[in-house]
């Protein structure tokens, strides 16, 4: 019986070894090596406080923002999830037609298809560039700035294809609020 038994305990062992150590340690080292920003998660940190990441959204509602896709979680990255309702759902029509109702009225233009409809993972980073600039007057406007200048700050912060080739033109959510922050600043609660 020791014949049989001892391979399989030595072949269980090299394999955990291997797979659950070797093999993780590896490519951690190597994602920390060719891209650290993306392999700790695109954490953006100010004055030493970890504010965001530019991987995973988080919900903007106040006016002088970008405001991401609408999350089936609530922007909880534990557990990320879509709603699981289906085409034909009455219930995802019903979420859908509020969403749009509530968008259209904040921005006073017809809503795009990620404006009212969650991604997968109810954490998609990023919106559509169209998306994006129909936000751009209502931003302004709370901002007190011209819209040209949001939208040129949008411009700025579009990312094309990946390759030229794939995936579609996005842009980051955070990323681009934090823009605004520093080029338009929110004008202070007193009027000042």
């Amino acid at each position: 019986m020791l014949t049989h038994l001892r391979p399989a305990v030595t072949l269980l062992a090299a394999m955990t070894l291997l797979t659950g150590l070797a093999y993780p340690l590896a490519m951690t080292g190597l994602a920390q090596a060719l891209v650290p920003q993306t392999a700790n998660g695109g954490l953006i940190a100010r004055e030493g406080r970890v504010i965001g990441a530019a991987l995973i959204a988080q919900g903007f509602t106040t006016p002088g923002y970008l405001h991401p896709r609408p999350s089936a979680v609530g922007y909880n990255a534990m557990p990320s999830g879509a709603s699981n309702l289906g085409a034909t759902s009455a219930t995802l029509a019903a979420e859908i037609a509020t969403r749009r109702a509530a968008w259209e009225a904040e921005n006073g233009a017809t809503a795009p298809v990620d404006a009212v409809t969650a991604s997968a993972s109810g954490l998609d980073p990023d919106i559509s560039p169209e998306n994006a600039r129909l936000q751009a007057s209502r931003i302004a406007a709370a901002r007190g700035a011209p819209p040209e200048a949001v939208l040129a700050i949008i411009a700025a912060h579009t990312e094309g294809r990946w390759l030229g080739l794939f995936g579609a033109p996005r842009v980051n959510v955070l990323v681009t609020n934090l823009a605004l922050d520093a080029a338009l600043p929110l004008p202070l609660a007193d009027g000042s």
